[in-house]
């Protein structure tokens, strides 16, 4: 037996899960006591997503509340989208936040109430010694992907495409009080962003347990979350209106949100970030296109803990006992997504060097089981250069 180490959790977030749960959106604001709503969503999701807009048009149905709308721009989120959404929050009066859509927006919604309650701009926030006071307003959090797991994490990563950077911030009072995880705002997704989405879903729940942060709990949660999306996220990526896939995926990648946060993400981050600072991509695009590499590498150091991922993929046991088993399972997973390949972006081998560097400069590196030297991430990115397209490896 191993001894366990000492660990401290945290995890306020309410959680409500289930189909049509969305539609209880008044309740949740009716047990925050809150009479002015700042809404923040998707640009343009009323017309792509029907879940939404029923939500929305309950929400809007009640008298008792005022409500503020604010659509953030498509992408991922930046400094300017934050500073923006902090002034118009600040003048809606909002005593609660509801951010409705993708990782994106929910991660933008924790940026700028920090900001409105410190009222100070994101630079100044960065320029200054970190502060995270406990939150006045409320923060009810409601995912359309499943993926990030932003809703019930402290995290939120802001980009700023002048320095072609990502800033990540992480404090236990950036969190939503309320996650209302409901499957149903997640069947508008379409396959790629189904496949983006879920792979950094995957990737979380797996880093949170090879991390060198890891805690028992964590570790227990990232397993079942493992467990559930392995077969789910193919299924909901061939099927979006498959119900038992898309439930796998909203209740997986919330629990792989939180094994994230119980723990850390690891080297597979910091690549992918690398990629995503200066390609301006999906983040969890960029996430996929180093997933097999980064864990193959990590694979070498923790093979104990790998075994056991492969064990709750549901992957055979062969005997090799090396935590190869879970790296070809990702492998399989990503050819059954079509996912693209590094050299898609436009990446040669002259830029890898670089992006080397500014992956090592990143936090998330310094969770991996063991220290990543340059010399490996270059190897793991030349590995994701070279790859032309997906093969499944019996």
């Amino acid at each position: 037996m191993e001894n366990i180490e000492a660990f401290n959790n945290h995890l306020p977030v309410k959680v409500r899960f289930g189909e049509g749960r969305a539609l209880a959106l008044a309740d949740v604001v009716a047990e925050c006591g809150a009479t002015k709503v700042f809404l923040m969503v998707d640009e343009g999701i009323e017309k792509f997503n029907p879940a939404a807009k029923a939500c929305i048009d309950n929400l809007l149905a009640q008298s008792a509340i005022t409500v503020t709308t604010f659509e953030k721009p498509a992408g991922e989120p930046t400094i300017d989208m934050v500073d923006d959404a902090t002034k118009a929050l600040v003048a809606s009066g909002a005593q609660a936040i509801v951010a409705l859509g993708g990782g994106s927006v929910i991660d933008t919604a924790k940026a700028a109430r920090l900001c409105a309650q410190l009222g100070i701009t994101f630079r100044e926030f960065q320029s200054r010694k970190p502060e995270y006071p406990i939150p006045t307003v409320a923060l009810i959090a409601m995912p359309t992907s499943a993926g990030t797991g932003s809703e019930v994490s402290g995290g939120s990563v802001i980009s700023d495409p002048a320095a072609g950077r990502k800033a990540g911030i992480a404090n236990g009072n950036l969190r939503a009080q309320f996650a209302i995880v409901d499957p149903v705002l997640t069947y508008s997704m379409p396959p790629s962003m189904t496949a983006n989405t879920g792979i950094d879903a995957l990737a979380q729940a797996i880093a949170g347990i090879i991390a060198k942060c890891s805690t028992p709990i964590g570790d227990a949660i990232g397993y079942e979350a493992i467990r559930m999306m392995t077969p789910a996220l193919v299924g909901a990526y061939k099927d979006g209106n498959d119900k038992a896939a898309r439930a796998g995926m909203a209740a997986g990648s919330m629990m792989a949100g939180l094994t994230m946060n119980i723990s850390d993400c690891t080297a597979e981050h910091s690549l992918g970030q690398a990629i995503g600072g200066l390609k301006h991509v999906p983040h969890g695009l960029t996430i996929g296109l180093v997933l097999v590499e980064t864990l193959t590498r990590e694979a070498k150091v923790v093979p104990a803990k790998m075994e056991r991922v492969a064990d709750a993929m549901g992957v055979a046991d062969d005997g090799s006992k090396d935590g190869s088993r879970a790296v070809k399972a990702v492998r399989k997973i990503l050819a059954e997504l079509n996912f693209p390949v590094l050299s898609s972006l436009g990446f040669v081998e002259a830029d890898i060097d670089n992006l080397a560097d500014i992956a090592l400069e990143d936090f998330f590196i310094t969770q991996a089981p063991t220290p990543w030297s340059k010399a490996e991430v270059v190897e793991a990115f030349m590995s994701a250069l070279k790859l032309q397209e997906r093969v499944a490896v019996s």
